[in-house]
């Protein structure tokens, strides 16, 4: 029998192909894969590079067996037998000649080949089942998917999120986005940009990730009334995100050694990061060190705790100099979901979840000055706090339900399996 009629005879499922599983920031891939599973599909993930050594409770939930592709093929003896496998099936041609395509715009050519060795192996070790790949990010993740899918003859899906768009090139993208039967993505910004590239209408959906709330307290705690002028009882700050440029911890960190010397405050980070180490020592030259508390990575029990006993969530997001920027960053929706007033920027799709002055507080990205201001007025207005911590609480709750989003990827996905 051959591989096709393989497939047309077995149960279908669905190949996820994910960078570094499990991934710390990405629990909003673990929800959806996990609520896939519970719309009753059945997953294989196929993923690759180190996976991060602090867990969250939702990646155990996964039932889908984990596949872990080779770091350097060529040495690993999977590749060699699966290169003798795939060789000589239509598919292999083709995808040479996307490669031999995609090298005359790659910046890093040798990467791009070892990305092609992971999917000569990917393609080989496809169960025999599998009906359709599906690839979260638009970037390294969907170019091997993208090889693997056709070495294999198979239908290629996927879901792109922030960076992967604003960072790719045009070129890269157009060649991706005419591959795929669709992809979704989770702000209106991002569906305007691959809309724009795609070759063909219709091609882009939509689909906020959200929350599932049935993983979070439902009932949001009594807040406190403190308002800065106890310096034995300060307002507790609260930022959740890994330290890196495009969350702008540099920009709050001259907020807040501007504020007013009378108002107290301690700002609690969470999140590791590269900049991690910078962010410390500029704390420590603007003289803010005794009033912050770097926690690193924490398990999802630990952070939702700090959103039920911190006064305001502050997120500054900003774009980063290569790009790099935020989508609809899950953590504010987290926070919301406590009720727990946020602070963040009009930048990228984070309006389309915070109204300003409604349900949170937005300033421009990049403006300290402006985030100082928003500061000062939210630590000494413990109603004001309460109040958009309200407002926040039943947008949220009302309008970024994830299951509705996955029964939208359930759906795509069950078309083109058919």
């Amino acid at each position: 029998m051959n591989r096709l009629a393989e497939r047309q005879e077995a149960t279908g499922r669905v190949c996820v192909v994910a960078d570094r599983w499990p991934r710390f920031s990405s629990t909003f891939v673990a929800q959806e894969l996990v609520g896939l599973e519970k719309e009753g599909l059945t997953l294989w993930l196929a993923t690759f590079g180190r996976p991060d050594k602090v867990n969250h409770a939702i990646i155990d939930e996964l039932k889908a067996p984990i596949h872990r592709l080779p770091n350097t093929p060529w040495k690993s003896l999977r590749y060699w037998k699966a290169l003798a496998k795939v060789r000589r099936w239509p598919g292999y041609a083709r995808a040479k000649a996307m490669l031999e395509a995609d090298l005359a715009y790659a910046k890093k050519p040798k990467k791009l080949r070892k990305y092609f060795g992971r999917a000569v192996v990917l393609a080989a070790e496809f169960p025999a089942d599998t009906k359709v790949v599906y690839a979260h990010f638009l970037n390294l993740t969907t170019t091997i998917a993208r090889y693997a899918a056709a070495i294999a003859g198979l239908p290629l899906t996927a879901s792109g999120h922030a960076r992967d768009i604003w960072t790719a090139s045009e070129a890269e993208l157009r060649a991706k986005l005419a591959q795929l039967e669709w992809c979704a993505t989770c702000t209106a910004p991002g569906a305007e940009r691959l809309e724009e590239l795609a070759d063909q209408p219709g091609k882009i959906h939509l689909v906020y990730h959200g929350l599932s709330f049935d993983r979070f307290p439902v009932d949001p705690p009594v807040r406190s009334q403190r308002d800065g002028s106890d310096p034995n009882d300060p307002v507790l700050l609260l930022s959740v995100g890994r330290a890196v440029e495009k969350k702008g911890f540099d920009v709050l960190l001259e907020a807040l050694a501007s504020l007013p010397a009378d108002l107290s405050w301690r700002w609690h980070h969470v999140g590791s990061g590269a900049l991690l180490d910078a962010l410390k020592a500029r704390a420590a030259e603007l003289g803010l060190g005794n009033r912050i508390e770097w926690h690193g990575a924490e398990g999802q029990a630990s952070v939702i705790e700090r959103y039920r006993t911190c006064d305001l969530f502050v997120l500054p997001s900003r774009e980063a100099e290569d790009g790099d920027r935020d989508g609809l960053p899950n953590v504010l929706m987290e926070a919301q979901s406590q009720g727990l007033a946020c602070l963040s920027t009009t930048f990228s799709a984070i309006p389309e979840l915070i109204v300003n002055g409604e349900t949170g507080v937005l300033v421009p990205p990049g403006d300290a000055d402006a985030l100082a201001i928003a500061l000062t007025h939210l630590i000494r207005a413990p109603q004001e706090r309460i109040r958009l911590g309200e407002a926040g609480y039943n947008r949220v709750r009302g309008a970024f339900e994830a299951e509705t989003g996955i029964r939208h990827i359930a759906g795509l996905l069950r078309q083109s399996m058919a």
